[in-house]
């Protein structure tokens, strides 16, 4: 049925209205790419399935929609009316869905649980994800049938346009869209009713075109599709709109060819409007005349810039040409042309619709509205994010993304695309609008939100973008052409440990040319990975250079075998455990004993870097226990066996070395400079070797005969020591050296704990961990009484917490930190182990004072 008049929209939109049964609950599931690669398609089946056998046909409705955002809880069902959410549902579990609706309960089995308690969370506003979202433009996805017009018309589709309409003046909504202050979406943020207004002031006797580019070209950026395959109505009403502002006559839907479901949903939507006489000649009876046409694109990444999607859409090959004239004067075959991007055009119906005031009260002055992000890589939460303009990075990745997935931190976020610039973890709290991000050397670009941790290398990020960017060049400026490649093949070469200090700093001279003597944005932004990677993670590429290193385990020339390379003394992990496993053990300690001068200890305490870095757990396994393997050996193999340390006897006139400190690092010092024939005098503060080991680790994680044992293996003949001895009380450095002393060696240990920063902190009472637990391992002092807090969650404040429910006066304890238990650093089995003695574990408290009570 043709729509001849503003009368017969009403009147159609209220027969609609009327059809509409508000009452049925309805089974609504996301079928957009992402919801149908996790096996939507299976769960639309299996609920008309269960709805039909159960004869519930009257009573349950389906809804089959576009993305809704949670993309990593797909594929999932949303229940209305009430918003109950069933995430990553499998087709077994459909039939208890559909079962648990139709009696009005939920099934909280199926519901997603509260990150912290675990609690059932079964409403969708009430999920962290969506929480603290202003969801303007997903939400409507929610409800609306891509391929079914009138779903898009009951919820206020086409509104915006019979408004327009309605007021009978092109101006008014001009100086809407103006007074909004909206900004494109695409990526540079021109005001876009500046934009409009320009293209209105062009002479259009011969015709204007509108463009929607939905030529979505960046890695992991996918908002723009997801928009156009679950609501691709309101594409075409923003642009019938923008057409009636500008007299805009033809309209062209400019799709990249690899989106197959957003393109059937757009042709569909495309023959629904003409049919209703929405576009074509005299649109609603109104002296208007506007048609959409749909070109599809062949995916260069070059075609988002704009005249490189002219020259495209005229099916010339896509590569962009010297401005002016703008497109703005001079695009599509001569004619004056007016581009944007997709969530650009989303947004001018709720402009229209809602008002420019109310549109502008949204986000920050210089930014209004809301804004779409792709929030994809190390994180826990992954999907589409609507927040309003200006909120921080921090509330994204946090607050809606719950943070990492495992327990390595989050580094960085790569913001824009291939085009963008990573933001260190530490810069969290700018603020995402677009004069922010270009201050801090990133840009928002269509929205694709990378997040990495501590696993991933810089350099290669840097030298991922690159490649992609050397591949997507046109080829017509030479500094991009040949900047991009060279950018690259520099970046390479320090990623395979082949570059010099000099080639980082050509890496960024080169960069900042190819930045300033491009024709297009491609080759202008294409230096933003390396400057932004360089300003903020340079020593992370002098470590590359300088020591051969890559400290995420990525640049495979640098790391060889991810375990040794984990391990601070560089032991061989790969090559003991193989021993181990052919029964050799007195071969595998001598590998171990290389290395390593304290091997016994360490199977006991180190940190396990090894493990974490271990290629089996890596794939989806389990890590070899590498740590339990070096203490199976140590604890069977006599040292004895190891006789490359012998020393050389000191010669008579030998140079003395005065090593201040017994510890791990002072012990080592002193027992590798003994081999070499020097003389060493080692200091000890206390009254026997070991430092940290025995001042600061319990013995019921390190057995004290272990650790003197080792101690004691190191000293030799060529090594006095001298316990008792204070640097600063006993001796001083000018006194050392006017003894004799040819060198000092100064391995002092870190004695003492960060601060809390809170008031309260020097009342009696409250110890830092390291001198609570000195007090009791090196003096059995029991410093504990009543009911003990610890504050904290690395392995000294459980190692505290421990000790302290182990003293006599002691009531109760109580582990309080301020994350939650799977971030906690301190060793998993420690935590349990605590939590299994009865401490208490208390998350998410932060102190912000101490008192008396």
């Amino acid at each position: 049925m043709r729509l001849n008049s503003l009368d017969d929209f009403k009147k159609y939109k209220a027969g609609l209205e009327n059809d509409r049964d508000t009452g049925v609950r309805t089974l609504v599931i996301p079928a957009g790419t992402c919801g149908r690669a996790s096996g939507a398609d299976a769960l639309i089946h299996a609920a008309r399935e269960a709805v039909f056998r159960n004869g519930l046909a009257g009573q349950i409705h389906l809804r089959i929609t576009g993305c809704h955002g949670f993309c990593e809880m797909e594929p999932s069902i949303l229940v209305e009316p009430g918003g109950i959410f069933y995430p990553k549902l499998s087709v077994e579990n459909v039939e208890r869905v559909v079962e648990a609706t139709a009696r009005g309960e939920i099934a909280d089995e199926l519901v997603c649980a509260d990150p912290v308690d675990g609690a059932p969370v079964p409403r969708q506003r009430d999920i962290p994800f969506f929480k603290t979202q202003q969801r303007t433009i997903l939400a409507r996805s929610e409800r609306i049938v891509p391929e079914d017009m009138a779903t898009y018309i009951v919820v206020g589709g086409y509104g915006a346009l019979l408004k327009a309409l309605e007021q009978g003046d092109p101006a008014w909504t001009l100086q809407q869209v103006k007074s909004s202050g909206l900004r494109g979406r695409g990526g540079a943020g021109f005001p876009t009713g500046l934009k409009w207004e320009m293209l209105s002031k062009q002479p259009g006797k011969d015709g204007k075109y509108l463009v929607c580019n939905a030529d979505e070209g960046d890695p992991g950026a996918y908002m723009d599709r997801s928009i156009l395959e679950g609501n691709p109505h309101s594409i075409l009403e923003g642009m019938l709109i923008g057409a009636y502002a500008t007299g805009a006559t033809e309209g062209i839907l400019y799709v990249r060819a690899e989106y197959p479901l957003a393109i059937k949903h757009l042709r569909i939507a495309l023959e629904q409007a003409r049919d209703r006489g929405l576009l074509g000649d005299n649109i609603l009876g109104a002296d208007f005349s506007f048609d959409i046409q749909m070109v599809q694109g062949a995916g260069a990444f070059v075609c988002g810039e704009e005249t490189a999607l002219i020259r495209s859409i005229e099916g010339k090959m896509g590569e962009p040409k010297q401005r002016p004239p703008f497109p703005i004067q001079r695009g599509i075959n001569g004619k004056p042309t007016c581009i944007n991007n997709v969530e650009t055009w989303a947004n001018i119906p709720v402009i229209i619709g809602e008002g420019a005031d109310n549109f502008s009260q949204v986000g920050t002055e210089k930014n209004a509205g809301t804004k779409i992000f792709s929030l994809v890589g190390k994180i826990r939460n992954t999907g589409l994010v609507e927040v309003p303009m200006g909120v921080t990075i921090k509330d994204i990745i946090y607050d809606i993304g719950g943070g990492a997935v495992g327990k390595a931190k989050i580094k960085a976020v790569q913001t824009g695309g291939p085009s963008g610039g990573c933001i260190p973890a530490d810069m969290f709290d700018l603020p995402i609008d677009y004069d922010s991000l270009a201050k801090a050397g990133a840009i928002m670009g269509s929205g694709g939100m990378i997040v990495m941790d501590e696993n991933t290398c810089m350099v290669d990020l840097a030298k991922y973008f690159m490649g992609f960017l050397k591949e997507e060049s046109c080829g017509k400026c030479f500094t991009c052409r040949k900047g991009t490649q060279r950018m690259y093949e520099i970046l390479d070469d320090i990623s395979n440990g082949k570059a010099t200090l000099k080639d980082i700093d050509l890496l960024e001279e080169l960069a900042r040319v190819v930045k300033d003597t491009t024709m297009c944005g491609l080759g202008q932004t294409a230096a933003n990975p390396v400057l932004s990677t360089l300003r903020y993670f340079r020593k992370e590429y002098e470590r590359h250079v300088v020591d051969k290193r890559c400290d995420a385990f990525v640049c495979a020339n640098l790391v060889g075998a991810s375990c040794q390379a984990a391990c601070p003394v560089d032991t061989e992990p790969w090559r003991y455990v193989a021993l181990i496993e052919s029964g050799q053990l007195e071969e595998a300690y001598k590998v171990i004993r290389e290395a390593n001068p304290l091997p016994g200890i360490s199977g006991r305490v180190c940190d396990r870097g090894c493990e974490r870095q271990c290629k089996l757990g890596a794939t989806g396994g389990e890590a070899i226990a590498i740590r339990s393997l070096k203490r199976f050996v140590t604890d069977r193999v006599d040292p004895s066996v190891y006789t490359f340390d012998k020393p050389c006897v000191a010669a008579a006139d030998a140079l003395t070395v005065a090593v201040i400190g017994a510890g791990p690092a002072g012990l080592s010092a002193a027992h590798y400079l003994s081999l070499r024939g020097y003389r060493v005098t080692l200091f000890e503060a206390e009254a026997e070797p070991g430092g940290m080991l025995l001042a600061a680790i319990p013995s019921y994680r390190l057995p004290r005969e272990v650790a003197r044992r080792e101690v004691s293996a190191l000293i030799n003949e060529n090594i006095t020591l001298r316990c008792g001895v204070k640097l600063g009380r006993d001796i001083t450095l000018d006194g050392l050296f006017e003894e004799g002393y040819a060198a000092v060696f100064l391995a002092l240990g870190a004695h003492k704990s960060w601060s809390l920063g809170v008031k309260g902190e020097e009342l009696q009472g409250v110890y830092s961990s390291i001198e609570f637990l000195k007090a009791f391992n090196l003096h059995g002092e029991q410093w504990a009484r009543g009911r003990v807090g610890i504050i904290g969650g690395g392995n000294s404040a459980v190692d505290a917490a421990r000790v302290a429910i182990r003293q006599a006066d002691v009531e109760s304890v109580a582990l309080l930190y301020r994350r939650t238990c799977d971030e906690m650093p301190a060793y998993a089995e420690e935590v349990d182990a605590a939590i299994e003695e009865g401490i208490r574990l208390e998350t998410l408290v932060s102190p912000v004072r101490i008192r008396y009570i």
